[in-house]
This record gives C-alpha cells, structure tokens and sequence, in this order.
C-alpha cells in the first residue's frame, strides 16, 4: 500500500503517462527510476539535475504489504566512489526534492571527508507517531525495497531514524549493507558517542589556533581570541549534535562557558556557563530539557537565578558570545529577508566571531543557495563572522560510520544468506560471536577518531588559507570548491571497473527472436554474446531491428553480431574509455578480463564524469 503522503505527491507532479510508462513492479514492490538524463521529469518532482547528479532518483513503495511503506532513494554522484552513502529520513511530508538536496549534501561531505563513497540517501514516508512495532515494520519493508540498489546506496540513521533501524536492515539485507549499527554487530555508536559533534568541537578547536591569519582581511582586522577561560559559545538545538557537542566541549576544553541552548521548547542563557552535565543528563531522560530545567530549577527563584529562560527558541540568536553552533535541523537559521523565513534576521542577530555549523545547511536548489550567498555577503564579508559550513565539519558522523566498510567485517563473521530476515536466527548468531563483535567494534571506534582528528583539522586549514588567499570569496563558495576539487581527484583516478554497469549476456547459440526480447527485458541497447562463459560477439538493438525487418528471426546470433569487439579492460581510465569511444566512433563498449564479461560502459556514464568543467565554471562570489 503507497503512503497517502507520498501518493498524494506523484498524482500531483508526476504526469499519469509517465507514470505508467517508467512504473517497474517486482514482486508487488514498485519503482519508478529516474536518471540526471531525465531533466524534464526530475523538473516535475523538484530536481534540478547538474553535472554532479543525480546518478539515481527512485520513488518506491510496497503495493501488496498492509502497511503504507515507501518512500525515495537519491544517489546523487558515484564521482567519489562506490557506493554511495547516506542516512535514511523518516517523515511523513518528506519529498524527492527534500531527499535530493540532502543527497548532494552528502556528495560534497564525503568528498570534504575524503572518503571513497559517493553522496545518497533516502526518505521514508510515514507518520512521526507510529508504535515502536509498526515502526520497525516499516523499516523492515523499507530494507526489502532498498535491497534491489545495494550496490550504489548504503544506508544509515538520520532524523526518524536509528542504530537500531538500521540493526533492523542489516537483518534483512547483510551486515555490510548498513551503516552506524549497534556494537554488538560491530557498529560505532555514533548516537551514543557524538560522532558529528566531536567534529564540531574539533574544527572549533583548529579555528582558535588558525583564525589570526584572518587578520590580513579587512574584516578581520580587529578580530580577538579569547583565551579559554573567556570562550563562550551558544548552541542552537540541544540535541543529537548539540547536546554531545557542549558535553564534547566539557571534556576538551573544560574552562569553556556554553552559555546558550535552545530546544523546540525555548532557549537556556547564562553568562556565567550553563551546568552543561545536569542538562546532558536531562536530555538523555527527556530529549527536551529547556521547559524541564525552567521549571526543576528556575521558576522557584525567579527573577534571582542567573538562568534566563524563554519559550521564543530562535530569541537565542540575538544574544553575544565568540561561537554559535547552529545544530537544529533549521536550513534558514540566519537569513537577509523575513520572507524567507530564518530564525533570525540577520539585522538582529548577536554579535559573534565563528559559526561553526553542526546542522545540515547546504542546498544546490539555486533559490536557496542565493539566500545563503546574500547571508554570507553581509555576516561574513561585513560583519567579519567566521563561517566554517557544515559538510567541513560535522562529517564525523560519516567518519565513523565508514569504517564499518572500511575495516571489514571478516567472512567467518558474516550473517549466513540463508538465515537473512530471520530476526531471531540472527539475534543467536550474534550472540554466538559477542566477543568478536565487540572487538571488531572497538577497532572500527579508534579508526574513526583517529581518521575524524585529522579530517576536520585539514579541512580547517584549507578553508582559512583559501579565504585569506581569495579576499572576494565566501566561505559557501570556497567549502564547495574544497569539495568538489577533491571529487574531481578521484574522478580522474576512476576506472571502468568503477563506473561499469550491468550488461545482458546471451549464448551464441540463441536466436535474434530471443535476443530481441532480452533487449526489451533489460532495456539495454547492446547485448554480450557469449560461447562456453567468454565474449564472442556483441549485438545491438540497430542489428536486431535491421534482421527482424529482413525476415531473419529465427536466425542465430552468429549470422549478425559483430566479431571483432572493441573492449574496455577494466583497469582503463576514464580518460582511455573516451578515446576508445571516440577513436572507434561507438557509443558503448563491454568490459572484458580474460575473456570473462563483467559489464558494460558507454557515453552516458562518462556524461557524468565533468565535475571539473562544473568547477571550473563556478566564479568566486
């Protein structure tokens, strides 16, 4: 059954012919499959395709499940390598457009992360107070949905979601084909120890050592560091970043004040430093603590407690302090215009000297990413307030995660095929290898931090050294520019291995009748003709249709295909696929070892490849 939500949206922007016409059903689960070719019909769900992406935007649902279980896969860009990864939202009015620009977030937060996964993610369509039982249920169906892309997307949590859901989707699906799981499956407990937060903390910690050589600036002529004692900082969300981010500070920087946090309930202020271990605690008993603390230990004093308390949440921003770190799912936190919609105007906010984003802020949709240029041109270039964004910094969550890919999971501790969806089976079977998990666990922890150390750090100083070497540049522009300078890195390094896709195969022995439905089947345009498992031939769609006109069904594959087969190794370069394809004037070609067929790549694929020429055409604003 399609989620209302969700089924409301396509009958809205997707055209009904389309609709029909893309609409793939395997076993009672639907998929409708869009590409960055597609301009057209990605312009009707929102999506507005580049040369980054999107590789992949799918629409899926469950038709013959009770439950209403769907919702949107994006892979953004494969440029970084493969798969992609991303978390899965879960929200009842989530959209395509929602999960696209989260997705290209995740393209350029891989690439500032330098690590070798593309960008992607999901969105679950369904209602916020679903019991824990249904909930699970939904995830479950979700993970059958998802399985068909394994290969090019690997899930993780996000907002709605948790290690446990995706405990929930490595059941269903194999341990390696989820990310951020409990530890007794190996994961990292990035919940539980503030993987994103830690990163905030990190690059807040690099800013303070690196920010005088902003002083070169105009803007930052009169710039001052505090000592430590003298940091105060504001946070804007207490939450799953913002609560670990201040009990992170405590642990690092122990003289550091917070003297600000909000919830969706109100703000906290203090100028003395809020009691950063109580409201920790509080947060993990309760997830809101403003309203709580307000009336626990405020509100018997009154006016004579030093804790001020509102029930205006985004009141936070109009008060001072030397960082404020935005960590509420809040796109628009500052903006120039009221029509727009921010917490504050940016007229209003107070005074500050670093933003360090511990929210996702980052959206390619042009109307946004204007809004953002205007913020930036009057609270950086202006004002002279450090914007360090938020794909440079709050990556720790990625970090963590992809070390449970990274550092493989030994054979002997993958979950057999055969007990696969069988929750209990696979509960016995972990508990049979605790020990090992709870090693594995501990390995994959240290890899993270160690790797998120010195990630943030780096990202930090190239942020500062290109603002100062680019006077005219703003810390948007130049974040992007770190990003997709290191995606186009590794895209020069890709091979055919890398970037192949599927390629039908057909004994010679078959008939141009038989050939001509494997086409249709497969929706390919060139099929590999095989003898005895080895490449012999190739037959295209313009030789079958050219027979089929001849009277010539019945023939076998030898009478058409073409012999001498111009192949890629799949060690080639992007660089020698181009000039095989345009040296033999063909627009697709097999990947051939040893004679063996692994798959196919062709002029679409390498279409994707021009990050460099997006790059290079982006002018410093």
């Amino acid at each position: 059954m399609i989620p209302k939500n969700m089924e409301s949206f396509l009958s809205e922007y997707l055209p009904k012919a389309t609709f029909k016409a893309r609409l793939k059903k395997v076993q009672g689960k639907c998929y409708l499959e869009f590409s960055n070719l597609d301009v057209h019909l990605l312009s009707h769900l929102g999506i507005i395709s580049d040369k980054v992406g999107p590789h992949l935007v799918a629409l899926i649902w469950d038709e013959d499940s009770p439950l209403e279980i769907g919702g949107y896969v994006v892979v953004d860009s494969l440029a970084g390598g493969r798969p992609s990864m991303g978390g899965i939202r879960m929200l009842p009015n989530i959209t395509p457009s929602d999960i696209y620009n989260l997705a290209r977030g995740m393209t350029l937060k891989n690439a500032a992360a330098n690590l070798p996964y593309g960008g992607g993610k999901a969105g679950i369509v369904a209602e916020r107070d679903l019991s824990p039982e249904k909930h699970t249920e939904v995830v479950r169906g979700f993970a059958q949905l998802i399985r068909r892309y394994k290969e090019i997307y690997l899930p993780g949590p996000d907002v709605g979601t948790n290690d446990a859901d995706m405990k929930t989707i490595a059941i269903e699906n194999g341990l390696d084909n989820a990310l951020s799981k409990p530890a007794d499956m190996g994961g990292n407990r990035i919940d539980e120890l503030g993987a994103a937060a830690g990163g905030v903390i990190i690059a807040l910690q690099t800013l303070l050592e690196i920010m005088p050589r902003l002083r070169i600036l105009t803007q930052f002529a009169n710039l001052e560091i505090p000592n430590i004692k003298d940091l105060n900082i504001l946070i804007q969300g207490f939450g799953a970043v913002g609560a670990h981010a201040a009990r992170i500070l405590k642990e690092r920087l122990p003289e550091a004040k917070v003297i600000g946090i909000s919830d969706l309930e109100g703000y906290l202020y203090n100028e003395s430093g809020l009691p950063i271990g109580e409201l920790f605690i509080l947060w993990k008993e309760n997830k809101l603590v403003t309203n709580i603390y307000f009336k626990n230990q405020i509100i018997s004093e009154g006016y004579k407690h030093p804790t001020k308390f509102s029930t205006n949440a985004d009141n936070l921003l109009l008060e001072n302090a030397f960082c404020f770190i935005p960590a509420a799912p809040i796109f628009n936190y500052l903006c120039v215009r009221s029509s727009e919609n921010p917490s504050i105007t940016v007229d209003r906010m107070g005074k500050w000297s670093v933003i360090i984003e511990g929210a996702n802020t980052y959206s390619p949709d042009p109307n946004r990413k204007t809004a953002r240029i205007r913020m930036e041109q009057i609270v950086y270039r202006e004002k002279g307030v450090m914007i360090a964004n938020d794909y440079l910094v709050n990556s720790g969550g990625v970090i963590f995660a992809a070390q449970e890919h990274i550092v493989k999971t030994p054979d002997h501790l993958q979950i057999p095929e055969e007990i696969l969806g069988n929750r209990e089976a696979v509960q016995k079977w972990l508990k049979d290898h605790t020990n090992e998990y709870t090693e594995l666990s501990k390995q994959r922890l240290i890899a993270g931090e160690e790797y998120r150390e010195k990630v943030i750090h780096n990202n930090m100083i190239e942020l500062v050294e290109m603002l100062t070497k680019s006077p005219d540049m703003l810390p948007c522009t130049a974040a992007e520019q770190i990003s997709l300078q290191r995606l186009t890195a590794k895209e020069r390094q890709r091979t055919a291995k890398d970037i192949m896709i599927p390629i039908p195969t057909i004994d010679v022995k078959s008939t141009i009748q038989e050939a001509a439905s494997l086409i249709i089947k497969e929706v390919s345009d060139i099929i590999a003709v095989v003898s005895s498992g080895k490449l012999v031939g190739v037959v295209t769609d313009w030789d079958i249709t050219k027979a089929m006109a001849e009277g010539s069904k019945d023939a076998t594959l030898d009478r058409i295909m073409t012999k001498d087969v111009i192949t890629s190794h799949p060690n080639f370069t992007i660089v020698d696929i181009v000039r095989e394809l345009e040296q033999f004037k063909i627009s697709a070609m097999p990947v051939v070892e040893e004679g063996i067929v692994l798959g196919k790549v062709n002029s679409d694929l390498i279409a994707q490849r021009y990050v460099l020429d997006l790059l290079q055409s982006q002018k410093p604003h």
